[in-house]
């Protein structure tokens, strides 16, 4: 059986992968096997030494892999040059900071000493998505091999190319054989993958549906998992806010990627008495999007990844429309094209409101005050990011520990960053990637006590 990559805004086949059978896929099982022995024992500055390297790679090759992520999901190239760049920092990060994150934690218990040492597990299954195709990746594998940990990549079917080539950037780093695999596979092929003794963890980030399927077999099989599905993030608009920048940041966030990013804001959430000035800025910014091949530069958002997602958006606008939201701008469909799209007069229990919507459209609901802006924010299943907008920052500060969220940003674009961690809550998932809680997720706790 083969895997067909197709470049989403003409449809053309850029190229097929042959799918693993049992054979290949034990072979690899028994590689990070024999690869986890090895890497665990090497020095954080041996590990480093690769990471380091593969950060160099992706800088010297990042137009050739930028290329690459455009023709298999159609992100446009200054996004995908980006995401690269991205990619080469975190490794960087880790390679500077992994040593310092799990140095041995001492603890006054009552003993001669006590202490808890921070140890890798085996191999860690990740399940990625391909509207970050790189980045998904890196950001998990950048501490996971820091760690001492090895690591399976079961990446989305449509960007197996960067499957491929991630995978042959680590062995030109030079990680040994076995420490950094790309298994061509179908979703029933994850099971024997995860069921496997070396394979002590799984990470995915993905649709619900998908997280819940993996995390029951994980649970099943008792190994640790960390999920990351999603989210349905809102922007909060306060009337002392800089108008400007806030409608600016709106939109970036929400039309990034082609609306196709998890922690996008997707419900702007703006008080009465700032809806006209937000308003007339955002109608003058969205006029700024234009929607093409993303080889043009003159292009700024591409097409959607597939024409699937293109139909699940525009039912999910319609749906809203026929509740009562109205259509301010956009909402054409063509093939995978979706034009940048604004819904006014959005409601809970509309599609819009309700459900995550992965694709460029923006929809605004209007909060009477604060307190109806945050029980807005909240009445949402997801809980991912959260922007708030607004020159108080007391207030600010103090109504972002009331969001249900995993991240507030204010006065400032909701990202990940190698700095702090990020994941979410309720149906965005559990657990936390990047920074010293992201190294910390894949790692044995070991309490080691001397008494004399």
């Amino acid at each position: 059986m083969k895997i067909q990559s197709i470049f989403p805004y003409n449809g053309e086949i850029v190229a097929e992968y042959e799918v693993m059978n049992d054979s290949s896929i034990e072979q690899c099982i028994s590689n990070a096997a024999k690869a986890f022995v090895t890497w665990r024992q090497l020095s954080f500055d041996n590990r480093a030494d690769v990471l380091i390297q593969v950060a160099a790679i992706l800088q010297r090759d990042k137009e050739q892999l930028a290329a690459l992520i455009t023709n298999e999901m159609g992100k446009v190239t200054a996004e995908a040059i980006a995401e690269i760049e991205k990619c080469a920092a975190v490794c960087e990060y880790y390679a500077a900071h992994a040593e310092q994150f799990l140095k041995d934690e001492p603890h006054e218990a009552g003993y001669h000493k006590s202490f808890v040492a921070y140890e890798p597990i085996g191999a860690v299954l990740g399940i990625m998505p391909w509207n970050f195709p790189f980045w998904q990746v890196f950001r998990y594998a950048a501490p996971v091999l820091m760690a001492g940990n090895v690591t399976l990549l079961k990446h989305a079917s449509n960007v197996c190319g960067c499957s491929k080539k991630i995978e042959s950037i680590f062995i030109e780093a030079g990680a040994p054989a076995g420490v950094f695999q790309s298994l061509i596979i179908d979703s029933a092929a994850i099971e024997k993958v995860l069921t496997h003794d070396i394979v002590q963890a799984v990470t995915l980030t993905g649709s619900e549906g998908a997280g819940s399927a993996v995390a029951s077999l994980a649970g099943k099989n008792i190994k640790k998992s960390v999920l990351e599905l999603g989210g349905s993030d809102a922007l909060i608009v306060l009337p002392d806010a800089d108008m400007k920048k806030a409608a600016a940041t709106a939109l970036q966030s929400r039309m990034q990627n082609a609306g196709q990013s998890c922690i996008g804001a997707k419900r702007f959430i703006v008080l009465e008495s700032a809806m006209n000035d937000f308003m007339n800025e955002i109608n003058t910014g969205i006029q700024n999007y234009k929607q093409g091949n993303p080889f043009d530069a003159a292009v700024n958002m591409g097409p959607m990844a597939r024409p699937d997602l293109v139909e699940t958006l525009q039912q999910q606008m319609q749906l809203s429309v026929q509740s009562g939201a109205r259509l301010q701008w956009g909402g054409e469909a063509a093939g995978c094209n979706f034009s940048p799209s604004l819904l006014l007069n959005v409601q809970k229990g509309m599609a819009a409101f309700d459900e995550e919507t992965f694709g460029p459209m923006a929809v605004v609901i209007r909060a009477k005050n604060e307190a109806e802006a945050i029980a807005l924010a909240n009445a949402s299943p997801y809980g991912l990011g959260a922007g708030i907008w607004t020159r108080d920052l007391e207030k600010a500060e103090s109504l972002a520990r009331t969001i249900e969220c995993g991240a507030v940003f204010i006065n400032a674009l909701v990202k990940s960053d190698p700095r702090i961690p990020f994941g979410g809550i309720k149906r965005s998932g559990y657990g936390r990637e990047l920074g010293r809680h992201g190294i910390l997720e894949f790692m044995n706790a070991k309490t080691i006590v001397i008494s004399e």
